[in-house]
């Protein structure tokens, strides 16, 4: 076989001596060239019938070559636009990769605003020795799951197992799973917000998802409800998010995106209210077995694309999600 004739593959991810001879293993004969982001060029990409990792979405526009794009991300921002992927492309993500590490973040800053945390530490910081008053559990909580996606079910999990009630909440009807209380409709949604004590989001960018969380949905929240969103910062509208913290119609706010991303140094938020920001690092590889779940996905996709199986994690392109099973 010629080298033109090999299947030219590109990866584009921190990759060490044992991912790429599993990467090898799974696509032999094919010719795989690795690369890092910032060294990325155009031509690299047109030349590849196989993409592993999130190369710039502007670099693909124009590629006719280009078969599938794996992506290492769950979110697949950009690549749904009309132009970018060639016709015959397929898309897949990395859902399943982040739940363990997305889920203990919403369940440390859940219990860090709960447990007044955020406060104490700062008055650790000024050598205050204070009492912050009343705190809330989790246990016995009422805790919407807006999402019930891996991340979403994974918080579902952690959060049953302290005691919470859990109502799940789904585009279309689903069974409830044994860690689940009560599955709903996002139809059902609105009725369900003055009876939660906890909102928590995991929803991907999209137009049925911009700015769902506005001022209308923080006013039908119970008051003194806490909110917690790592999905895209654009579900929610940033200024209603600062009123409904300034007037206390929130008790506590958790965000690890922001509308804007990155957050301006002046922006509002930044001094709202009992709110704790972090600046979206809740999954990425900050732990290390996220990135081990990520190459598993790729090498197991890989082995299926090469055999001609069906791919994983295939990417709906009309609702952004991963296409259900069956």
């Amino acid at each position: 076989m010629s080298q033109e004739d090999k299947v030219q593959i590109l990866v584009m991810l921190p990759v060490k001596e044992i991912h790429q001879k599993k990467l090898e293993q799974a696509a032999p004969g094919a010719q795989i060239s690795y690369t890092k982001p910032e060294a990325i060029t155009k031509e690299q990409v047109h030349n590849a019938d196989i993409i592993i990792g999130n190369v710039p979405s502007q670099l693909i526009e124009g590629s006719t070559k280009l078969k599938w794009l794996q992506l290492n991300s769950a979110g697949t921002d950009g690549y749904l636009l009309s132009g970018i992927l060639p016709p015959q492309a397929k898309l897949t993500n990395a859902t399943g990769a982040y739940g363990l590490a997305i889920a203990e973040y919403m369940m440390t800053t859940l219990l860090m605003m709960m447990k007044k945390m955020d406060r104490y530490y700062i008055n650790q910081a000024q050598g205050i020795w204070k009492s912050e008053g009343q705190i809330a559990s989790v246990y016995g909580a009422k805790i919407l799951v807006v999402g019930m996606g891996d991340i979403g079910s994974e918080f579902a999990k952690r959060a049953y197992s302290f005691g919470a009630k859990i109502i799940g909440v789904t585009r279309t009807k689903k069974e409830c799973p044994d860690y689940v209380d009560q599955m709903i409709t996002s139809e059902e949604m609105d009725s369900m917000l003055g009876e939660v004590d906890v909102v928590v989001s995991s929803l991907p960018s999209s137009l049925a998802t911009y700015h769902l969380f506005n001022q209308k949905r923080f006013h039908l929240m119970k008051k003194g409800c806490y909110f917690v969103n790592v999905g895209r910062g654009n579900a929610v509208d940033s200024e209603a998010l600062y009123e409904a913290l300034q007037t206390g119609q929130l008790a506590g706010a958790g965000v690890d995106v922001t509308d804007p991303e990155p957050l301006p140094k002046d922006h509002p938020l930044w001094y709202a209210n009992n709110i704790i920001i972090t600046p979206h690092i809740s999954g990425f590889y900050h732990l290390p077995e996220t990135f081990e779940r990520v190459m598993n996905i790729c090498v197991r996709n890989l082995e299926n694309y090469m055999q001609g199986k069906e791919l994983e994690n295939q990417v709906d392109f009309e609702t952004g999600y991963r296409k259900s099973k069956g």
